[in-house]
């Protein structure tokens, strides 16, 4: 009971050190929009020359200095990741999260009988659980668009045969069509109306959305623009092919379904069983991790398992 209690208190500090840390390099974002409001109306004076490095005007409002989101920008783009799940989350509240997912997972496992020997694992499986969260969250956001990627070209194109402008088009995807499809088309048409040329708002939207078929669609849009043609024309073709992509990959899944479904029953079943026979007789499993034997086996066939859901995933996994 004690160890727990002093682990329990190990944990709190650590957290707590960690988000006052992080607080305390943040700074406070309302000061700097406060700073710009009034120098933009004249209620205080802009920054001389030599105190212009210093001036909120040259720094974005939303650039705070977070210890996690730099570190993050040096070994990959999380915050894209974060983008693309369509989540608020920061670096600092996801390393927050995972952290203390990590200690759970290492104090239940410690707990739990299975020993301190396997308590780090058990933490570190937790700890990738809200990254898990996140591809998953990001698959999902991507299939919807892809879904919903035919009927925008659709509607774009019969824009451009009212006589509208493309511009208009991407306003009309955005204000009659559900998220994520209307949220991205309604970004690119913010920007373009900012000023960034639509190029580079067709990049940047592809950047966000990894898509093949919306790949095809804004390389489309740079051609046409610079070699011209029936640009509605073009884009119903593209929306035909996309549909019958969509159709072939839907006789694809329903193929391959017994595939999957044995897969998931396959890769199920020595979990569920470990778990069973742990709680019928534990002393019968311990050995597993007892006996130095045990625990080669027991690391066979973590890899044998790997490697059966690999070879499992590239049998039923056909591109289309």
């Amino acid at each position: 009971m004690t160890t727990l209690l002093i682990s329990l208190a190990a944990f709190v500090g650590v957290a707590a050190l960690v988000v006052g840390a992080s607080m305390l390099l943040r700074g406070t974002d309302e000061s700097a929009v406060e700073d710009r409001l009034s120098i933009l109306t004249g209620a205080k004076k802009a920054p001389s020359a030599d105190l212009i490095k210093e001036s909120v005007l040259i720094q974005p409002l939303n650039g705070s200095k977070d210890i996690f989101a730099d570190l993050v920008a040096r070994f990959g783009n999380l915050s894209l990741l974060f983008e693309q799940a369509n989540t608020k989350l920061t670096p600092t509240k996801f390393f927050v999260t995972s952290a203390g997912m990590a200690a759970v997972g290492g104090i239940a496992a410690a707990f739990s009988g299975i020993g301190l020997t396997y308590a780090p694992l058990a933490g570190a499986a937790m700890a990738f659980l809200p990254l898990l969260w996140l591809m998953f969250r990001r698959k999902r956001r991507f299939a919807a668009f892809g879904r919903q990627l035919p009927d925008a070209l659709e509607l774009i194109s019969r824009a451009l045969r009212a006589g509208h402008s493309l511009a208009s088009g991407f306003s009309l995807v955005a204000s009659e069509m559900n998220a994520p499809i209307g949220v991205e088309f309604g970004r690119v048409f913010e920007e373009q109306n900012l000023g960034i040329p639509m190029d580079d708002a067709l990049n940047a939207m592809t950047d966000r959305i990894p898509n093949l078929d919306l790949r095809f669609f804004c390389t489309a849009l740079v051609l046409q623009k610079q070699t011209g043609g029936d640009l509605a024309e073009i884009l119903d073709k593209i929306g035909h092919l996309i549909r019958e992509r969509i159709q072939i990959y839907g006789q694809v899944q329903a193929l391959t379904g017994e595939g999957r479904l044995s897969g998931i029953v396959l890769l199920a079943l020595p979990p569920v069983l470990f778990l069973t026979v742990y709680k019928l007789n534990p002393d019968y499993i311990m050995a597993l991790f007892n006996d130095p034997m045990g625990k080669q086996m027991l690391a066979g066939g973590i890899v044998l398992q790997f490697l059966g859901a690999v070879v499992i995933r590239k049998i039923i996994n056909i591109r289309v």
